[in-house]
C-alpha cells in the first residue's frame, strides 16, 4: 500500500492508496481514450505557444513489472518534499 501524507498550515491527511487501485489508474492513464484526448485539449495550447511536442502513449505492460517490484520494498520514500511556506508531502511504500 502506497500512503502519501499532505501537512499544510491548517491541514493535515494521510490518503492510503491499495496497490489495485494503482494498477486500476494505469489501466485508465495507459488508455487509448485518454491519449487521444490530452493531444486534443493540449493541441491548442502547443499552438499557441509554438511548441512541438506530443504526449507519449504510456506502455501498460512496461508499468506492471514496475508497481510489482515497489510492493517488494514496503517502507521506501518515493517522495518527500517540503515547501517554503511549510507545504510538506510525502509518499511512501
Amino acid at each position: 500500500m502506497m500512503h502519501v501524507k499532505v501537512k499544510a498550515k491548517d491541514v493535515r491527511f494521510t490518503i492510503p492508496i491499495p496497490y489495485a487501485i494503482l494498477n486500476i489508474v494505469i489501466s485508465i492513464l495507459s488508455s487509448k481514450f485518454i491519449h487521444q484526448n490530452t493531444t486534443k485539449w493540449t493541441k491548442a495550447h502547443f499552438e499557441r505557444i509554438q511548441l512541438d511536442f506530443t504526449f507519449p502513449q504510456i506502455d501498460k505492460e512496461s508499468l506492471k513489472p514496475i508497481v510489482n517490484e515497489l510492493k517488494n520494498h514496503k517502507g521506501i520514500v518515493l517522495v518527500d518534499v517540503k515547501a517554503k511556506d511549510g507545504t510538506e508531502v510525502k509518499i511512501r511504500l
